[in-house]
């Protein structure tokens, strides 16, 4: 079997991707920032049911350094680039996110290329797709970008990488083939408590954080999907060359249908999941007053429907429902002690 680089191993995203490399049979290198990580990023694999973890391997690299990549992917067949920098609030200045995520993107592909790897699966996002411009009724596609006027710093800095990715690969490429996965909230079950940020969405719904629900929309994935839909990316000759939402059927969901998920079918751990929703006049003028309200007031109300289909046609790629995804969510984070 091939050999299989990994970036930023210790992400919930890149774990779930790698166990699942693993048990199909590759041999898997994955990148860390301090090889401190290493032991634990084993041992989550390990208690996740990863075999065979002497075909799991350790490089220490960081986006904003060369050191590290040429070695690591030497001698690799393909690349998932899954590792960004991710912020826990708004930084002060948008090129910290920025400059990481454009400058670290090209050099994983520099390095790809020099290593003669067959192709690079780029871990982009939705945010390059759905974001800025005017609200519209039609579905989203491949084909959209997001319009960079306005867009927040981690949304700008995914798609300022992505575009970077594309002009790199038409330019200096070579022979070195790419495809790109968008992700929209990226929902499932928890291995540790390294988790993606849509996931503290559910713990604050079920530890009553929330007492009513905004009314906001989002589309969601499930980790495992998104894992299934990186390797098929990786494979299928029609890869090359595209990019794919990745998300699950249907229609967005509102916080409060999620709300409702967790309530009818994990009734018995929902006692403070919320019961009904804020209406959004509420949450605007609270947000005179309360920078929490605030940040939620320009995502009020907006419905980003999208299609997934090209992901469905061209890649074979079957995603759960929204609803199971979300109730393994809380099964996971029960079983983890988060709730």
């Amino acid at each position: 079997m091939s050999t299989v680089l990994v970036t930023g191993g210790s992400g919930y995203v890149a774990s779930h991707l790698i166990l699942k490399l693993l048990q199909d049979g590759y041999t898997v290198r994955t990148t860390i920032r301090s090889m401190s990580k290493e032991r634990n990023v084993r041992s989550v694999l390990q208690k996740a049911g990863a075999g065979q973890l002497d075909r799991l391997s350790f490089y220490a690299a960081d986006l904003t350094q060369d050191k590290g990549w040429d070695e690591a992917i030497q001698g690799c067949t393909y690349v998932h680039h899954v590792a960004s920098p991710f912020p826990g609030g708004a930084p002060k200045d948008e090129n910290e996110l920025i400059i990481p995520a454009r400058e670290g993107t090209l050099r994983v592909l520099k390095a790809a290329r020099n290593a003669h790897v067959k192709r690079v699966v780029f871990t982009s996002s939705f945010a390059t797709i759905g974001y800025g411009g005017k609200d519209r009724q039609e579905p989203y596609t491949e084909e959209d970008w997001s319009v960079l006027d306005g867009l927040p710093a981690y949304h700008k800095s995914k798609t300022l990488a992505e575009k970077a990715a594309w002009e790199f690969i038409e330019n200096e490429g070579g022979d070195l083939e790419l495809s790109v996965v968008c992700p929209v909230g990226i929902f499932g079950p928890v291995l540790s408590n390294d988790m993606s940020s849509s996931i503290t969405l559910i713990t604050k719904l079920m530890d009553g954080s929330i007492g009513k629900c905004p009314r906001t929309y989002f589309n969601i994935v499930d980790v495992r999907d998104l894992a299934d839909l990186h390797i098929r990316a990786m494979l299928d000759p029609a890869a090359k060359g595209e990019r794919f939402i990745a998300a699950s059927d249907g229609k967005p969901m509102a916080l409060f249908d999620v709300a409702q998920t967790i309530s009818k079918g994990r009734p018995e751990k929902a006692k403070k999941v919320p019961t009904g929703e804020t209406p959004s006049w509420v949450v605007r003028i609270a947000g005179i007053f309360s920078p929490t309200a605030r940040q939620v007031v320009p995502v009020l109300d907006v419905i980003r429907a999208l299609k997934n289909e090209k992901s469905k046609k061209v890649l074979g790629w079957t995603p759960r429902t929204p609803q199971q995804t979300i109730l393994d969510t809380v099964d996971s984070l029960v079983e983890h002690g988060i709730i």
